[in-house]
């Protein structure tokens, strides 16, 4: 099983912190570098600025999102960042969400699934070379009607990883038929089947196995010995989930947590949220909807726990360190640990 990083929120007072941040990791041995989209940068400047600074670890979106970008541009952003890197990019693409899609980029989020089937062919036209000619529900290219010609990307054709951010039954099925990699969040090793049936489904649609499929899953870690404190900390990050990523009628967050059986604890956490009880919310959360989807405890419970998410089928942990602080020592230290404890897995 391999691992990943996040990188750190890049600004001014930072940048040569996020480039010893990736050098280290890539020093550890970790696989993939992966830089977000949220509400301070976009997720691709950060790594065409690591480009040059790093050379073994894979560099990738976590995630671009299909809204923000034509498919083309997005295509087009992939090969340069593939040139940059020396073929170590991976493109992670995903859907947002209505809050965010319909808040800050001005566009409908529905058709979420037929924006982000249509991304993926036209990417992968352009990927291979191809005159681009696409007649979609979303997109058609050529525009009919209109003086827009097909044309072709001056670029030889390349094979560029393409992974995807999905959590909902029907996009997990899309995903298993056609990604080269999923990006999961929200994942139990003891509820996998809330994810992996879907993506198992989608890959026997397609004539695949799931094992064509980089699973790299998103799991909060945090070491130390007082397992109940550790819990506490925890649970305000799992009442935000269930109620504040998202409205009241999507949060895919939420709905992965009733798949996984935990249907009344999520439903009564997100109306505690939605309420402007935010304490209360988090004072709801079982601590099994807190140990059963993230890493915690002492260093023999974190080795255990990893060595679950493994024997479940996932194939790159993607790590979250912010149990650690802000980027710094303490993040760097901790990183170390985790690799000293995965040695042997």
């Amino acid at each position: 099983m391999r691992l990943a990083i996040e990188l750190g929120r890049p600004d001014p007072e930072n940048l040569q912190l996020n480039v010893d941040w990736v050098q280290h990791a890539e020093r550890l041995g970790v696989a993939i570098a992966f830089s977000a989209e949220a509400w301070w940068s976009d997720a691709v400047t950060p790594l065409a600025y690591l480009a040059d600074k790093t050379s073994t670890i894979k560099l990738a979106t976590g995630i671009m999102q299909t809204t923000a970008r034509s498919p083309a541009m997005t295509a087009m952003t992939a090969l340069t960042l593939n040139d940059l890197t020396g073929g170590r990019f991976i493109l992670g693409l995903g859907a947002s969400g209505p809050q965010v899609v319909e808040g800050l980029h001005s566009t409908r989020y529905n058709p979420a699934l037929s924006r982000t089937r249509e991304t993926v062919d036209i990417c992968r036209m352009i990927f291979r070379g191809e005159k681009v000619r696409y007649d979609g529900k979303v997109f058609q290219m050529p525009l009919p009607n209109s003086e827009g010609k097909a044309l072709c990307i001056d670029h030889e054709p390349t094979n560029i990883p393409i992974y995807l951010a999905t959590i909902a039954p029907r996009s997990l099925a899309y995903t298993g038929q056609v990604a080269d990699g999923w990006l999961g969040t929200s994942f139990s090793p003891e509820h996998s089947e809330a994810h992996l049936d879907h993506l198992c489904k989608g890959a026997t649609q397609a004539g695949r196995t799931i094992e064509d499929i980089d699973l790299c899953v998103s799991a909060r870690i945090e070491i130390g010995d007082d397992v109940d404190a550790i819990i506490e900390r925890r649970r305000p990050f799992v009442a935000f989930n269930m109620g504040g990523m998202g409205s009241a009628d999507t949060n895919f967050y939420n709905d992965a947590f009733k798949r996984a059986g935990y249907t009344e604890d999520a439903k009564a956490i997100q109306s505690l949220w939605l309420s402007g009880k935010r304490k209360e919310a988090a004072t709801r959360v079982p601590d099994a909807m807190v140990t059963e989807f993230q890493i915690l405890g002492t260093t023999d419970m974190v080795r255990k726990r990893i060595a679950s998410y493994k024997a479940a089928g996932v194939t790159t942990l993607k790590l979250g360190l912010d149990s650690a602080g802000p980027l710094g020592p303490a993040r760097f230290e901790l990183l170390e640990q985790i690799i000293d404890i995965t040695q042997d897995l």
